[in-house]
């Protein structure tokens, strides 16, 4: 166990000293505004979605969950418009956190490492990052399965143009993007400069993160909740949401290329 001035050194680097109680209260209201746009509006609307799952009369396990799909599968240029905006609007939630955080310190964007001053570092991290979360991921995906405790998830259904692997790529780094910069940078740093305890920050950010993945069934839940808190510790040391970023656009890479490349070939996915 770190010792308790070892754990308040830590919370100084990520947030200067708390502000009046006001301002913690107003800080407070903001996350939950911005969550209640983005990713927080996920959660509730993939609760609902689990709840449906449950009460169908149906095996979870025999169920299907279907992720990056065609909208006009019959009008490729159009299907690619409505893939682009998708991603372009699906990152304003992140924009919009850093542009809140930026209102308070201008240098906030540097903060929470959300740049490109340690290019190699932060590959090299999430290169080993996502490697160390991908592989048990993928057994507690397996294992989930069997024991029917979630869907079979099927991570890409574009049609098949010259654009679908670009475009998955493109949705991998907004996934990225949006939940690290979200679920991490900025919730981090608004609910410790409001005053709450590091465990308290960690485990709400990492359960709203499950949250929103419940769709998928419990496995989905359980293993993003964890990710989130492995996640949330790497930034506790390395006050990056960069390293974050990459790892993640490394695993949804994986996910969506892989599924769409080998799905006419392995018959287990």
């Amino acid at each position: 166990m770190a010792s308790a001035a070892a754990y308040g050194g830590l919370v100084t680097a990520i947030v200067d000293q708390p502000p009046a109680p006001p301002v913690r209260r107003a800080w407070v209201t903001e996350t939950f505004l911005v969550l209640g746009v983005s990713l927080g509006a996920s959660g509730i609307y993939s609760v609902l979605s689990i709840i449906d799952r449950l009460t169908v009369h149906r095996a979870l396990s025999a169920q299907t969950s279907t992720l990056n799909n065609s909208v006009t599968p019959d009008r490729p240029w159009l299907d690619l418009a409505y893939q682009l905006v998708g991603i372009g609007l699906g990152v304003v939630p992140a924009l919009l956190a850093v542009h809140l955080l930026s209102r308070d310190e201008p240098g906030a964007r540097q903060a929470i490492g959300f740049d490109v001053r340690k290019p190699l570092q932060d590959l090299g991290r999430g290169a080993l990052l996502a490697a160390a979360v991908g592989v048990p991921g993928l057994g507690l995906y397996a294992a989930a399965r069997a024991l029917g405790l979630n869907t079979t998830v099927a991570a890409a259904n574009l049609t098949d143009h010259w654009w679908a692997v670009p475009v998955l790529v493109l949705a991998a780094a907004q996934n990225a993007v949006l939940e690290e910069v979200v679920m991490v940078g900025y919730l981090y740093r608004r609910w410790l400069g409001a005053g709450w305890m590091l465990p308290r920050v960690m485990i709400t950010s990492a359960l709203i993160r499950g949250s929103y993945h419940l769709y998928q069934g419990f496995g989905g839940f359980l293993g993003n909740a964890v990710m989130g808190l492995v996640f949330g510790f790497v930034y506790t040391r390395t006050k990056r949401v960069g390293p974050l970023v990459v790892a993640h656009t490394l695993l949804d890479v994986v996910a969506f290329v892989g599924y769409t490349l080998l799905k006419g070939h392995l018959s287990w996915i």
